[in-house]
C-alpha cells in the first residue's frame, strides 16, 4: 500500500443495508469508485425485504424506493461478485472500510441465493488482497482516542468524505484513506498489498481478542468477538 502502490489501491468497495448483522442483512445498496478520477459504478438492489426506518434514515434508502427502482438482489450480489473475483485474479487490491462486515455481508447474499461464493469463483483459493483502512487505522494508532468511523477517520488523516452514508462517497474515502494512512506510516507504505492483507489478518485477529478479554474483564464472561478477518465463517440456522 505504499506511495509506489497507491496507483494500485484503486477499486473502492461500499454497500449500505438493512441493519442487523452481515449473515442476516440483505442487500441494500452498493457503490463503487475505481481510483480518484476514473470510472464509477452503482448499485441499487431490492433486498426483498423491508428496510428498517432507522438504516433508511442514515442512507436515504426506502423499502419503496428499491422496490421500484432496485434491481433483483441476487442480480447484483452476483454481478458485485464476479467483478472483485476478476480484480483479486489480477492481484488488484480491493478496498473497504470495515471489510469483514462487507464481505460477509456478500458471502451471506451469495449462499442465500445459490450463487458461488467469492472462494468458488477463484479457484478454491481465499479471497484477497484486501485493504481495510478501519482494521490498519487500528493496529497502527491502537492508542488514540475517538471513536474509528469513517467520517471520524477521515477527519483524523485530512480526507474530504463528501457525503458521509452515500455509497460511492463512502467508497472513494475509504481509498483516500488507505493512502493517506500509507503515507503517515512508513511500515505499512513498505508492504506489498499480498503482505499486508496477511498482516491485518493478524492485527485483527490481535484487536478481537484483546476486545473479547475486555468484554470479559466488564463482567460478559460469554462474551466472544470473531476475530477472523477479512470474512467471518457461515452462520448457519437451525432448521
Amino acid at each position: 500500500m505504499a506511495r509506489r502502490h497507491a496507483g494500485r489501491l484503486r477499486p473502492g468497495d461500499d454497500r449500505h443495508r438493512p441493519a442487523g448483522g452481515p449473515h442476516r442483512d440483505g442487500l441494500g445498496r452498493r457503490g463503487r469508485r475505481r481510483g480518484q478520477v476514473g470510472s464509477r459504478r452503482d448499485w441499487l438492489a431490492d433486498p426483498g425485504v423491508p428496510i428498517p426506518e432507522e438504516a433508511s434514515a442514515i442512507h436515504g434508502i426506502s423499502t419503496e424506493r428499491a422496490a421500484a427502482e432496485g434491481r433483483p438482489a441476487r442480480e447484483v450480489a452476483d454481478e458485485i461478485a464476479k467483478i472483485l473475483a476478476a480484480y483479486w485474479e489480477d492481484g488488484v487490491p480491493v478496498v473497504a472500510y470495515n471489510a469483514s462486515f462487507d464481505l460477509t455481508l456478500l458471502a451471506a447474499e451469495l449462499r442465500r441465493h445459490g450463487l458461488p461464493s467469492l472462494e468458488e469463483r477463484l479457484g478454491g483459493t481465499a479471497i484477497g488482497p484486501v485493504v481495510d483502512p478501519y482494521t490498519i487505522d487500528r493496529a497502527v494508532d491502537r492508542y488514540r482516542r475517538g471513536k474509528r468511523t469513517l467520517e471520524a477517520v477521515c477527519g483524523e488523516y485530512g480526507v474530504v468524505l463528501e457525503t458521509a452514508h452515500e455509497a460511492a462517497a463512502d467508497a472513494l474515502a475509504a481509498v483516500r484513506v488507505a493512502v493517506a494512512i500509507a503515507e503517515r506510516h512508513p511500515r505499512v507504505a513498505a508492504l506489498d498489498p499480498a503482505e499486508l492483507h496477511e498482516r491485518q489478518i493478524g492485527w485483527y485477529r490481535t484487536w478481537a481478542e484483546n476486545f473479547q478479554d475486555f468484554l470479559r474483564r466488564k463482567g460478559d464472561a460469554e462474551a466472544v468477538v470473531d476475530s477472523t478477518w477479512p470474512l467471518r465463517p457461515a452462520v448457519l440456522s437451525a432448521s
